[in-house]
């Protein structure tokens, strides 16, 4: 008799990804790391608004930090594929750290203006092209197998929006004590922490190719792989359009503290923390489930809940209002995410990991720069509260949209669970993605 699927939730189940001793590495690397990102994207965001208190600026400097995030990721997903992502994650992040130092100097002599954030941060934006998908891909690495990967990604989450929750309380701090410059510094600092987990890793360089192929056929895999296959399309328009008209909210949270709420720069890292505590829960309810098994559900769900909490916090004027809207827009957003990407790494091959998950950054963070200009713009004309209230709408239409197709969705992933033993196997399966995909041209 074949065992049902389960369904179950459990604490338990949720830190199993630490018994990896090279993800405990990264784990505790990124623990310290991305606070202070967190505190750099705070210190960023106030700098530029009190430089030229201009929510077109924010949403300018956004774009230039992020658009090359939309362009280069697919490339960046074929170096993961290509290349030993162990050693491209310790380019990117030395980089980066760099990137951050700079920021540091510049700010702490106070000469740093607005073309100095937009040039390093457009060099921040080129190394996350690489960085992003080489990250998503080396978790399979890490946790050696698939059998833990759901919570090795949960817990990713997890440790991004801990962060998510503590970098913005200190950054506010720091602000309104020190300046900006501090918080620079200490981001830039904190990279090492990343590095030296790398460095304490013993990862297998990988196979060498027999055949060499170009970059341009491997884009057109990845892309086949990707948008070839309706379940990860749907994921990944779903995804790009949430991201292109909702999560524009971040960069205008300069606005909202100032004029809409009355509040300071401490006022602002409340207003993010709060986003990262529902965020954060999000993400430990999805480390605590033992299967992928209705994580459908779990996305259409998610992106409806998220438009609907920025209609409410476009509306709100009081911050013991919006401080609870953010903690469930929060959650509701790690919600999709970490499920998306949780589906997404589950049904994909191997082989095209990278380059599918390349794809899958230029639709969470790369149309992320469009919707910060566009949402600046609007800002501008019809004010913060309005532009958020649009994109939250939108953000609904689409949730419905994708529940509706759902069903369909489902039938098509079906042989990919049975072939890699989610679900019982069927009388006829599909063994992999490749199988599903319409023939490639030739």
């Amino acid at each position: 008799m074949t065992q049902a699927p389960s369904r179950r939730i459990s604490l338990g189940f949720a830190f199993r990804a630490l018994r990896h001793r090279k993800y405990r590495l990264f784990f505790a690397g990124q623990a310290v790391s991305l606070i202070g990102t967190w505190i750099t994207r705070v210190a960023i965001g106030w700098l530029v608004y009190r430089l030229t208190e201009s929510a077109f600026m924010l949403g300018l400097v956004s774009f230039v930090g992020m658009v090359p995030t939309f362009l280069l990721t697919p490339l960046g997903g074929v170096v993961a594929d290509r290349w030993s992502r162990h050693r491209v994650l310790l380019c990117t992040q030395g980089i980066l750290m760099m990137t951050s130092l700079a920021l540091a100097y510049f700010a702490l002599r106070g000469t740093i203006a607005v073309p100095h954030v937009i040039v390093l941060g457009a060099l921040q934006g080129l190394c996350n092209a690489f960085d992003i998908p080489a990250r998503q891909a080396f978790v399979v690495d890490m946790v050696e197998g698939r059998a833990d990967l759901s919570s090795a990604i949960a817990m990713n989450s997890m440790v991004f929006n801990s962060a998510r929750l503590i970098g913005p309380s200190i950054a506010g701090v720091l602000i309104v004590l020190f300046g900006e410059g501090l918080c620079f510094l200490i981001d830039g600092v904190s990279f090492l922490a990343v590095v030296a987990a790398l460095l304490g890793m013993r990862v297998a360089s990988p196979e060498p190719r027999t055949e060499p192929t170009r970059v341009l056929h491997e884009l057109r895999e990845g892309l086949a792989a990707g948008f070839g296959f309706a379940p990860i399309r749907a994921i990944l328009l779903l995804m790009a359009l949430t991201s292109l008209v909702g999560m524009p909210y971040a960069v205008l949270m300069p606005v909202f503290a100032d004029r809409v709420l009355h509040g300071n720069a401490m006022t602002l890292g409340f207003l993010m923390a709060a986003s990262g505590v529902g965020a954060l829960g999000g993400a430990l309810l999805l480390a605590m489930r033992e299967s992928v098994l209705g994580l459908g559900r779990i996305i259409a769900g998610g992106a409806a809940v998220f438009g609907v909490a920025l209609i409410v916090f476009g509306l709100s004027r009081s911050l013991w209002i919006s401080l609870p809207v953010l903690i469930v827009m929060g959650f509701a957003m790690m919600m999709q995410n970490a499920a998306s990407n949780t589906i997404v790494q589950t049904i994909v091959d191997d082989d095209k990991r990278g380059r599918v998950m390349g794809f899958f950054a230029m639709a969470f963070m790369g149309t992320m720069p469009f919707g910060s200009l566009v949402a600046g713009g609007l800002a501008r004309r019809i004010g913060a509260p309005a532009t958020v209230i649009l994109g939250g709408s939108l953000c609904v239409l689409a949730a419905l949209l994708f529940a509706r197709m759902l069903p369909r969705l489902r039938v098509l992933v079906r042989p990919i669970y049975a072939a890699r033993g989610i679900l019982p196997p069927l009388p006829e399966g599909v063994g992999s993605t490749a199988a599903l995909l319409p023939p490639a041209r030739e």
